[in-house]
C-alpha cells in the first residue's frame, strides 16, 4: 500500500481531513514534536490538538509496520516458489496483522512437528487423498504406505500420520482460524482457580479462588489481578469456549461428505483443535486482552499523573518544609522563593521526646529568620500530629498557611542520583523535606525529578507493559511541561529535558552554559549552547521563558519566528510591544486579517493575541488552601455516617481513593461516586480534587475505609480554626510573637 493510501486510510479511520493528516505526518517525519506541532503549526494541521496528533502518529507507525511485515511475508513465500497470484492478492488485501500471519502460517519456517515427521515418512499423499473425500477405501489405501524403511509399521500408523498432517492443515487454515478467533471474542470465558495448598500465601487473591466471567467484559483491573495471581503461582487461569461449537466450525469448512474419509478428518480436527488450534488462539486472546487491560490501566495512570502534575502551584514563596516523624523527629528545612535550601534542623514535638516548647521556638525562629510565607507538611507518618502541633502554635502569624502535601515519591527522590547530585552534603531526610516544600511551590517542577511510576497514582503499574507505560508517562510529563512553559534561568536539568526537542544531554548543556556564563539574557542566546541546532531551537524556543529578557516577548509563549508579526502590529499602532501588552484598548485596534499570509493564518494570530493579553500565562488553576477535619487524625477516629472533607489521591477503573487525613486512604467505589450510574470514575473525580465524603464502613483491623459521595454537593469550603490568644501581640511581628512565646513558658 502506498504512503498516500495509508494517509487516506488514517483520515477515514480518525475522521480527520486527509490534508491535515498528510501535513501532520510530514511534520512528524521531519522531527517535529507533538507539543510543537500542535502549538505552532496549526495552519498546516488544521488546528489538530495533541491527542489527535498522537493518534495519527500511532496509526502511521502501526500501518508502516504492517506494510513492512507484508513485504517480508511476500518475499519469504516467493523465495519458496509458493506465491500464487491468488495468495498474493489475499496477502495484499489483509488489513490486520492477525490476518497476515494466518495467511503466512502454512509457509512459515517451523520446528519439526508431528506433521513434518509424517511428511518425511511419505504420508502426505494419503492425507491429500483423505481430504479429497472421494475414495472411501481409506484402510486399503493406507496399507499401500506401510514401509519398514520409513518406519510405517501398519495401516493404523499410516492413518495416524495422515491425520497429523490434516490436523496441522486445519490449524493453519486462515478462514478456520479467523472464525475460531471470533468465537473466542464472542463467547470465551476466563476462569481462575486456586492452586491447592496456596490458600494462606494467596490471601490477597481470595476473590479469585473460584472466579468465572466473560473474557471480553472482564475489567482491566480484574484481569491484571488474576494474571498477577497466576504469575505468583497462586492461581490457574483458563480461557475456554464451547468445544463442540469450535469443532463444528472446522468440520463445516473441511468435511464435505460422509464415510471413512470424513471420520478420519473429524478425528484429525478433534486432535488438531485440542493440540494446536485451541492453545494458539487462547495464547492470542491472552495477549490481546493483556494488551487491552494494559492500555486501560496506562490511560488511567496517565490521566491521574496529568492531574497531579498540573495541580495548582502556590508560586514563588519562602517555604518551611516539614518531613514528619515520631521517634526520629520532624526534619525542618527553610527554602527561599526559588526553592534553594537555606537552613535545616530536626525538631521533636511528639512522643517519646515531646520537646514541644523547643520545637515551637525553632519553627518561629525559622519563620522570622527566613521570612517564611507558607508551611508544607508531608502527609506520611505523624503528618496530622505535626499539622496539629503547628496549628497549636497560637502566636504563629496567621497569614502563614499550613498545608499538608502529598509526599508520594519523595523517598524515591531522596535516594535518587538527582537528589544526591543536588544535595550531596545532606542525608535522605533533608532531601525529602526539601522535595515536600518544593512540590507545594511548584508540583510540576519537582515531580519531574521522580520516576512517574513511583508517584503512586496508577493501578497495577508493575504488571503492565513497562516500555509502553514509560513512553506514555514520559509523553504526559512532556505535554504538561510544555503546556505550562519553563523559566530558562531557574529550571532544573530534569525539567528542561522534557521541553520539546531538548532531551537529557542538551538539558545538561544548557545548565552548564548557564553556570558558566550566568543567566540567559534572551531566547536567541540559546543558539550559543553546544549542540543547539536550528531545528532544535525551532522546536524548543516557544516553550522556554526568559523573564527579564532582552526582547519583551521572550517571557511569552509567542515563538521567536513570529516576533516580526507583533513588531509590525506595534509599529502600525505607533506603540511599543510593552505598551501593546499593557493596553487593552490598543490590542482591540488590531485587525488580525491584515497580518494573514501564506504561512501565517488566523489560528496563530489568535494565539499571539491571547499571549499579548497575558504574556507567559500559566494554564494551571489558582492555589486554594485545604485542611482536613481537625477532629480526625487516625482511623479509629472514624465512624459510620461521619461527613469529611478529603483529597482524591488516585482514580482507578473501580473507584477513587480519598485521603481524609488518617494515614490510610478510603475507597469510594464506583457505585458510590454519584447518585446516578457512573461508567467511568474519571468523569466524576480527578486526582487532587477536594471532595466531601461520608464514611460508610470502617475496618480498623484490616485498615479499610469505605466512603461514599452519594448525595454530596462537591464544594469544599475551608475555614481556618479559631485560635484564642493568651498574649496580646502584633501578629505581623515575629519578634513580638517570640517574646510572647517566651513569656508564656516562663509562667
Amino acid at each position: 500500500m502506498t504512503e498516500t493510501k495509508l494517509h487516506f486510510k488514517i483520515a477515514d479511520l480518525l475522521k480527520i481531513d486527509s490534508k491535515s493528516v498528510t501535513a501532520t505526518i510530514e511534520l512528524l517525519d521531519e522531527g517535529g514534536t507533538i507539543p510543537f506541532i500542535s502549538r505552532y503549526r496549526k495552519e498546516a494541521t488544521g488546528s489538530l490538538d495533541e491527542v489527535q496528533i498522537m493518534q495519527i502518529r500511532d496509526e502511521i507507525e502501526r500501518l508502516r509496520q504492517l506494510e513492512q511485515r507484508r513485504d517480508s511475508i511476500l518475499k519469504s513465500i516467493d523465495s519458496q516458489n509458493k506465491l500464487t497470484p491468488e495468495l498474493k492478492e489475499q496477502i495484499l488485501a489483509a488489513e490486520t496483522l492477525n490476518k497476515l500471519e494466518d495467511l503466512y502460517l502454512p509457509y512459515k519456517p517451523k520446528r519439526r512437528t508431528k506433521a513434518t515427521i509424517a511428511k518425511e515418512k511419505g504420508l502426505e499423499p494419503l492425507a491429500q487423498l483423505i481430504l479429497e473425500q472421494k475414495n472411501n477405501s481409506i484402510l486399503d489405501e493406507a496399507e499401500k504406505f506401510i514401509s519398514e524403511e520409513k518406519e510405517v509399521a501398519s495401516a493404523s500408523d499410516a492413518l495416524q500420520g495422515a491425520r497429523d498432517i490434516i490436523s496441522e492443515i486445519m490449524s493453519e487454515d486462515a478462514i478456520i482460524r479467523e472464525n475460531i478467533r471470533e468465537l473466542f471474542k464472542r463467547t470465551a470465558t476466563i476462569k481462575s482457580r486456586l492452586i491447592k495448598g496456596k490458600e494462606e500465601a494467596g490471601e490477597k487473591f481470595e476473590d479469585y479462588f473460584e472466579w468465572e466471567e466473560k473474557l471480553m467484559s472482564c475489567p482491566s483491573h480484574r484481569l491484571l489481578a488474576m494474571r498477577r495471581g497466576e504469575k505468583e503461582d497462586i492461581l490457574i487461569l483458563d480461557i475456554t469456549v464451547d468445544t463442540d461449537e469450535a469443532l463444528a466450525i472446522a468440520e463445516k469448512k473441511m468435511i464435505t461428505s460422509r464415510g471413512e474419509a470424513a471420520n478420519q478428518i473429524k478425528l484429525a480436527i478433534e486432535d488438531g483443535y485440542k493440540r494446536l488450534l485451541q492453545p494458539s488462539i487462547e495464547a492470542e486472546m491472552r495477549l490481546m486482552t493483556k494488551h487491552m487491560a494494559d492500555e486501560k490501566a496506562i490511560v488511567v495512570f496517565a490521566d491521574n499523573l496529568r492531574e497531579l502534575l498540573l495541580a495548582p502551584p502556590l508560586g514563588q514563596k519562602a517555604i518551611l518544609g516539614l518531613d514528619p516523624g515520631f521517634k526520629s523527629g520532624c526534619k525542618v528545612v527553610a527554602l527561599d522563593k526559588q526553592g534553594k535550601l537555606l537552613e535545616e534542623t530536626v525538631i521533636y514535638p511528639h512522643e517519646p521526646q515531646r520537646k514541644t516548647v523547643e520545637a515551637e521556638m525553632v519553627v518561629l525562629a525559622f519563620c522570622q529568620k527566613h521570612n517564611i510565607e507558607a508551611i508544607a507538611i508531608g502527609n506520611g507518618t505523624a503528618s496530622r500530629e505535626t499539622e496539629q502541633f503547628i496549628r497549636n502554635i497560637d502566636i504563629l502569624p496567621k497569614e502563614i498557611p499550613v498545608i499538608v502535601v502529598s509526599e508520594a515519591g519523595a523517598s524515591v527522590y531522596s535516594a535518587s542520583e538527582v537528589a544526591r547530585e543536588e544535595f550531596a552534603a545532606y542525608d535522605l531526610t533533608v532531601r525529602g523535606a526539601v522535595s515536600i516544600g518544593r512540590r507545594l511551590a511548584d508540583p510540576l517542577a519537582e515531580l519531574v525529578k521522580i520516576d512517574p511510576k513511583s508517584i503512586g497514582v496508577g493501578q497495577y503499574q508493575h504488571d503492565v507493559d513497562q516500555t509502553h507505560l514509560k513512553n506514555k508517562l514520559d509523553e504526559v510529563v512532556g505535554g504538561c511541561v510544555n503546556a505550562v512553559g519553563v523559566e530558562l534561568n531557574t529550571a532544573s536539568k530534569q525539567l528542561l529535558s522534557y521541553v520539546s526537542g531538548i532531551g537529557p544531554v542538551l538539558a545538561q548543556n544548557i545548565v552548564d552554559y548557564r553556570n558558566e556564563h550566568g543567566e540567559f539574557k534572551s531566547r536567541k542566546q540559546l543558539k550559543e549552547v553546544p549542540r543547539m541546532g536550528e531545528k532544535v531551537f525551532e522546536q524548543c524556543a516557544g516553550f522556554l521563558r526568559v523573564k527579564n529578557g532582552v526582547h519583551p516577548l521572550d517571557k511569552s509563549a509567542v515563538h521567536p519566528e513570529s516576533y516580526y508579526i507583533v513588531e509590525k502590529m506595534a509599529a502600525d499602532l505607533n506603540c511599543s510591544i510593552d505598551e501593546l501588552t499593557e493596553n487593552k484598548d490598543l490590542r482591540k485596534q488590531i485587525q488580525l486579517q491584515k497580518y494573514v499570509t501564506d504561512t501565517v493564518g488566523l489560528p496563530t494570530l489568535k494565539d499571539i493575541l491571547l499571549e499579548l493579553e497575558k504574556p507567559g500565562r500559566d494554564p494551571r488553576k489558582g492555589f486554594e488552601v485545604f485542611s482536613f477535619d481537625d477532629n480526625v487524625h487516625k482511623i479509629s477516629d472514624l465512624h459510620e455516617g461521619m461527613r469529611l472533607p478529603g483529597i482524591v489521591t488516585n482514580v482507578t477503573n473501580f473507584g477513587a481513593f480519598v485521603d481524609v487525613g488518617v494515614h490510610q486512604d478510603g475507597l469510594v467505589h464506583i457505585s458510590q461516586l454519584a447518585d446516578e450510574f457512573v461508567d467511568d470514575p474519571n468523569k466524576i473525580v480527578k486526582v487532587g480534587q477536594k471532595v466531601w465524603v461520608t464514611v460508610s464502613e470502617v475496618d480498623v483491623k484490616r485498615k479499610r475505609i469505605a466512603l461514599s459521595m452519594k448525595g454530596e454537593v462537591q464544594v469544599v469550603k475551608q475555614t481556618k480554626p479559631k485560635v484564642e490568644k493568651e498574649e496580646v501581640y502584633d501578629p505581623n511581628d515575629i519578634n513580638s510573637a517570640l517574646a510572647a512565646l517566651k513569656n508564656k513558658f516562663k509562667k
